[in-house]
């Protein structure tokens, strides 16, 4: 068996949450295995390693736990993207799209180095609308966002194309 094949088996589909007609993905089964979540960061480093970056923006809250161990496994700083009123210095904020309504995410403003390199890390790649608001995040932050990486990419939601030019790694597809 693969450490590709170990963290997939890893992943529990859940159907019908949170609404019906949803498979959910869900990581806890993975997080819950020691080896399977040290072969996913492992995995992850060595789809980002020949990539020159300084520093993992992880997103709230799965992303804190990939971005956060993938960060020391590297010797890279870590840097938290939080939903509003989350973080108690000054922020800089960006707003952005959901299916219904909209949401914003923050960062504080001395988090990142001007012209700081930045790779994104979170648990998953839907629509891409979270990727694509932390990449303008890091932007509006002085940042550079090199590339976003991902455990799993659901396919059909086309969030690749919503990130554009921006660098793409998932480890699973589906």
């Amino acid at each position: 068996m693969t450490d590709i094949d170990l963290i997939r088996g890893c992943v529990r589909d859940v159907p019908d949450y949170p609404k019906p007609g949803i498979m959910f993905k869900d990581i806890t089964p993975l997080l819950g295995n020691r080896d399977a979540f040290k072969a996913t960061i492992a995995a992850l480093e060595a789809h980002v390693a020949d990539r020159e970056f300084e520093c993992i923006a992880g997103i709230e809250s799965r992303g804190f736990i990939f971005g956060a161990a993938l960060a020391i496994h590297m010797s890279k700083r870590f840097v938290p993207i939080r939903k509003p009123g989350k973080l108690p210095a000054a922020t800089y904020e960006v707003e952005y799209e959901l299916e219904y309504g909209s949401d914003a995410l923050q960062v504080h403003q001395d988090a990142l180095h001007d012209d700081e390199r930045v790779l994104i890390v979170d648990d998953l790649l839907a629509t891409g609308g979270t990727a694509a608001a932390t990449s303008r995040l890091i932007h509006k932050s002085g940042g550079v966002a090199v590339a976003a990486a991902f455990v799993i990419e659901l396919s059909s939601l086309s969030g690749r194309q919503t990130l554009g030019d921006l660098e793409t790694i998932a480890l699973l597809r589906y």
